[in-house]
């Protein structure tokens, strides 16, 4: 924002009849334990109060609410050893998204204005507590149980996709914002005409919605799909996707990163994302018949599937970070925030379940991703058929990893590795309605018949997991025994 955009903004907050509950006012009071209180409770009230925004002013007299000034510098304040800043979204959970602004409101005033985003998933807390706004007064949320059920109850009610990043701009800069020729492309619908059609569909598809006369707010579905630049929204430019190249196996020394200050939205960039980190990847050159060509170290097939799905099942409500997709000589790592919403031992066989229904539902239509569940079923087979080791699945406390590894012969895999390959082969087989058998693991490993035994092994090790049993209990033959994963 501009500092004459926030001085209108100011204007229009010192305006309000009175203190609000999304609104609080300080002169230089810059306690960090009330700043991070603050935090919690105005994020929250935001959302009671379908506020886009909550805003903590630094620099305006209590009583008359006269802009004054302030002393407190929050870029420069300290906690510890550590900038305020960085202190505050540290003790926040979710971390709450905020944008700190420092400007003149005349010369010689400076004021501060906190912009505060709301969560639209769970209550934020500070600490250990979760605090609300009660009038001007700041409480703790459980005191006020039926303000909790009503928080919740918006939770279920408006999802992130739903909410508003951009309020109040013409019908011309939405266009100048929204990539709306590759939105009718990727939807295979025809582009109307005049401007006046062109936002009429937006609206229809809920990318934008109208607020008055030429006056319409963008959601975040419309900009993080299809945003020409996600810079140019300041709640979601940390959305965007990082693609990073690391020298060697680990990530002391970064050969080069995707720029985000000029990623585009999901959608619209998709393809160029999904080009530019195919370019990264090593590659293999297999001799033909007439011609040499280059074949990269893991299918294209299997980093589309994990890089939407990343996109898709992130949890936006982890502020400050984005997904991310991490390139090494042995692996690729793709990190989405948020922990996934079932078990990844069951991402084979159980419908995957969104955070963003209607993003993933969006991403669907354009195709972009498959239809529920095929997506990791798809993902397997490319790895098998290549013969690579099986993915791995890691969670954090706040995030999820999807890993692939590039090739490596059998005697050098790790007993995990093993049974996990094993384990999701088994998955494999029967979401095709079939069974693991040791001539399908065999194959699946690149193994000869004589090499029965090493398959046998495994299998044995993957029962020990838990992670198999056997068909059928009772057949002692071992050559003609039968497979199932744990769960069938």
């Amino acid at each position: 924002m501009t500092d004459l955009t926030l001085q209108s903004r100011l204007d229009s907050l010192l305006a309000l009849p009175t203190e609000t509950e999304w609104v609080e006012f300080k002169h230089n009071n810059a306690d960090p334990e009330q700043i991070g209180e603050y935090l919690s409770a105005l994020s929250n009230s935001a959302v009671l109060h379908d506020q886009t925004r909550a805003w903590l002013a630094w620099g305006i007299q209590d009583g008359d609410h006269a802009v004054v000034g302030t002393t407190f510098r929050p870029r420069q304040a300290k906690v510890g050893n550590q900038d305020l800043e960085g202190w505050l979204k540290t003790k926040t959970f979710p971390r709450v998204d905020f944008r700190i602004h420092e400007f003149e409101y005349r010369p010689g005033v400076p004021v501060v204005l906190f912009e505060i985003m709301p969560c639209w998933h769970t209550p934020v807390r500070f600490g250990d507590q979760e605090y609300i706004r009660v009038g001007s007064t700041k409480r703790r949320l459980k005191d006020y149980p039926e303000k909790e059920r009503e928080l919740w109850e918006r939770f279920r009610r408006t999802p992130f996709e739903r909410a508003v990043c951009m309020e109040s701009v013409s019908g011309s800069r939405v266009l100048e914002l929204i990539d709306y020729p590759a939105l009718f492309e990727l939807l295979a619908l025809p582009l109307p005409e005049g401007r006046a059609g062109i936002l009429e569909k937006l609206v229809q598809e809920q990318f934008i919605t109208a607020a008055g006369q030429d006056c319409f707010h963008i959601t975040n579905l419309g900009a993080i799909l299809f945003a020409k630049k996600l810079a140019d929204f300041d709640t979601l430019f940390r959305k965007a996707i990082r693609v990073i190249l690391y020298k060697g196996r680990n990530r002391v020394q970064t050969i080069r990163e995707l720029p985000v200050a000029k990623a585009k939205g999901y959608a619209n960039g998709f393809e160029e994302l999904i080009r530019y980190i195919n370019e990264q990847l090593p590659a293999n050159e297999v001799l033909g018949q007439a011609f040499r060509r280059e074949v990269r170290m893991y299918p294209e097939v299997a980093i589309r599937e994990l890089v939407a799905n990343a996109l898709i099942h992130q949890d936006f409500a982890v502020g400050g970070d984005g997904p991310k997709v991490e390139i090494f000589d042995d692996r690729v790592e793709i990190t989405n925030p948020g922990r996934p919403l079932i078990d990844t031992l069951r991402f084979v066989d159980e419908p995957p379940q969104s955070r963003n229904e209607h993003l993933a539902a969006m991403m669907r239509r354009m195709n972009i991703c498959e239809e529920r569940g095929s997506g990791i079923d798809k993902t397997l087979f490319e790895i098998e058929f290549h013969q690579l080791p099986a993915p791995e699945f890691r969670v954090t406390d706040q995030h999820t990893i999807a890993i692939l590894f590039s090739a490596m012969p059998l005697a050098r895999m790790e007993k995990p590795d093993r049974v996990r390959a094993c384990y999701l082969h088994a998955c494999l087989r029967r979401v095709s309605n079939d069974t693991m058998t040791n001539e399908s693991l065999r194959t699946r490993l690149g193994l000869p018949e004589k090499d029965y035994p090493k398959a046998s092994r495994i299998i044995r090790e993957t029962i020990a997991a838990g992670l198999v049993k056997p068909h059928d209990p009772d057949n002692r033959s071992r050559k003609h025994a039968k497979y199932l994963p744990f769960w069938a």
